[in-house]
């Protein structure tokens, strides 16, 4: 609210005065400001740490599953074979050959300028025997496509080109495409309904003038141990293979004259990479944690020092909070120290990777480095879901708890608006009334004084 009293009456500035007066009565409200500025700056920090360790539960989660740590580097001898392994891949080595690709099973009708048959029904009979009829609205070719591809028949529909007739009239083929490759997804197709291609009398499409089946839809094949007793085929309706080794798979794209090795080893350093990033991660909490707590001195214009605490200085819950996610992490498992396979803190209190140390021991021992790294990792789970939990986190309890304050605060806050306001009023009153009054008395005053000023003067003279 703005201060307009000049006093002009009384010569006193009685704006800067009541501003005066207002600044002192405003101190416990400035205080209550002051704490809610605090209390917001605590709650930020409280939020970004918790957003943190949230995270962290379900990085804890993921790579605690079993593989999850364990890295292939898979190849193969041929660059038309490229192998992919998977977390659940072994160290492994197999030769193959490529003795069949998967094809799309295609057909395509001879040149026509519309259906040549009325209704316009078509039915196609899929590998198991079952069949689907589709009914185009019209015989144009445009409306024999859309029916085609409106439909989930596991075929689709193509109009091409194919120059004029005699008459000058456009010719199209249709060419009919399975969705996907495979034996499986091979069709026939036909002219008529249903109880026409039962009753033998629909006319099979690849018997119209002109029309071809482009390609027979089929598997692929690799053959297993070629030359031996033991020789086997896989079939696959892909040129993708899963699992001819476990995790793996096998993607061909030629026929192959000799066999081919395919081989999967461990990666160590792929695997320490994965840990050193869930290690990052929980070294981010830490620093994070470091940073707001940590106190700053500064030096005043006065050549005094003082310090200055961080929004976490001195908090217990983020402190337990710590000690906790740090115990769970560097804690032994069943008498094993986590810095055997690299991971441990140093005396600065900073969380550490040693990616050679965890190579090394990966490396020497999978399974053994699988299961601590697993345990650590349940801990971790746990403890920063019951710091982090959205219910009943302690930390998201703390974080309810400054928030609570935060709104009491500001309630006091408004009252205190209130009561300024008010405060404020009665001063500009009170001083409004002593410009009047004094505006008064400046009235009588300069009235006497005129008043006094007309009185006959006498002089000593006079007596005579």
């Amino acid at each position: 609210m703005g201060i307009s009293l000049p006093g002009l009456a009384s010569g006193l500035n009685s704006a800067d005065l009541i501003a005066q007066l207002m600044q002192v009565e405003a101190a416990p409200q400035t205080l209550l400001k002051n704490k809610v500025a605090k209390a917001q700056s605590s709650v930020t920090d409280l939020q970004a740490l918790n957003t943190k360790i949230a995270a962290f539960v379900e990085s804890a989660k993921n790579i605690g599953k079993p593989g999850a740590i364990r890295a292939f580097s898979a190849k193969a001898s041929d660059d038309s074979v490229t192998v992919k392994a998977g977390s659940t891949a072994q160290a492994s080595e197999l030769d193959v050959e490529v003795t069949k690709l998967a094809k799309t099973h295609t057909i395509v009708t001879g040149a026509i300028s519309a259906w040549p048959v009325v209704p316009a029904t078509m039915t196609f009979v899929d590998s198991a025997g079952e069949k689907i009829s589709v009914t185009a609205a019209s015989s144009s070719i445009d409306d024999i496509v859309r029916a085609v591809n409106n439909h989930d028949l596991g075929v689709k529909a193509t109009k091409i080109a194919s120059g004029a007739d005699a008459s000058g009239n456009p010719l199209y083929r249709i060419q009919f495409t399975a969705t996907k490759p495979g034996e499986e997804a091979a069709f026939e197709a036909y002219q008529g309904s249903a109880a026409d291609v039962d009753a033998g009398t629909a006319t099979n499409l690849l018997s119209g003038a002109g029309s071809a089946l482009i390609s027979q839809g089929s598997d692929a094949e690799l053959t297993l141990f070629a030359g031996t007793t033991a020789e086997q085929i896989v079939t696959s309706s892909s040129n993708t293979f899963a699992d001819v080794l476990p995790g793996v798979e096998i993607t061909v794209s030629k026929l192959t004259s000799a066999p081919v090795t395919v081989s999967v080893a461990d990666d160590a350093k792929a695997s320490a990479d994965i840990v050193k990033k869930f290690v990052d991660d929980a070294a981010s909490i830490f620093a994070l944690i470091a940073a707001k707590s940590a106190v700053k001195t500064t030096t005043g214009s006065d050549g005094k020092s003082s310090a200055t605490g961080g929004n976490f200085t001195g908090d217990s819950t983020v402190r337990t909070a710590r000690q906790a996610l740090a115990s769970a992490i560097q804690a032994p498992v069943d008498g094993i120290s986590p810095s055997t396979i690299g991971i441990s803190f140093d005396k600065d209190g900073v969380l550490k990777f040693d990616a050679e140390k965890f190579a090394a021991a990966i490396t020497e021992n999978p399974d053994k480095v699988q299961t601590l790294f697993a345990a650590v990792a349940d801990r971790v789970q746990t403890t920063s879901k019951g710091i982090s939990d959205k219910y009943d986190g302690s930390l998201t309890s703390k974080i309810k708890g400054e928030e609570s304050t935060i709104k009491d605060l500001g309630q006091q806050i408004e009252k205190w608006d209130t009561r300024l306001a008010t405060r404020q009023a009665n001063l500009e009153r009170q001083y409004s009334a002593l410009e009047v009054a004094m505006s008064k008395l400046n009235s009588q005053s300069t009235y006497l004084a005129g008043q006094l000023a007309n009185l006959p003067k006498y002089s000593s003279g006079d007596d005579d």
